[in-house]
């Protein structure tokens, strides 16, 4: 090896391991998801007081709904479609109910003539 070649090799460093930033690393998880769980139990003398579950998936909302989860689409408190459908619905439901108990009293009053 010559010095020349010696001097070329130096001004091409050897590629270290590749460097990744914070976005790289939250699109890696974003796109797969992760699930982080736990339990807290608070038991005295075997009787259990308490218990606390916690589940924590992360990931960019396309894999949740591959993975079958979209519950903030019916959640009233989180989605505005959700809550004018929960209000349509109690709305039906009030309505029917107000017609049964306004045609329940002409009835028993007109088997009674």
């Amino acid at each position: 090896m010559t010095d020349l070649d010696f001097r070329h090799d130096v001004n091409h460093p050897v590629p270290g391991p590749p460097n990744t930033n914070l976005a790289d690393i939250l699109e890696r998880v974003l796109d797969k998801g992760i699930v982080i769980a736990g339990d807290i139990k608070i038991d005295l003398l075997d009787i259990e007081l308490l218990t606390i579950r916690l589940r924590l998936f992360v990931a960019s909302v396309d894999t949740a709904k591959k993975a079958g989860i979209d519950w903030w689409e019916t959640d009233p408190a989180l989605s505005s479609r959700a809550a004018r459908s929960a209000l349509q619905e109690e709305n039906r439901e009030l309505r029917a109910r107000l017609e049964a108990l306004e045609s329940g009293p002409r009835d028993m009053a007109s088997s009674d003539a």
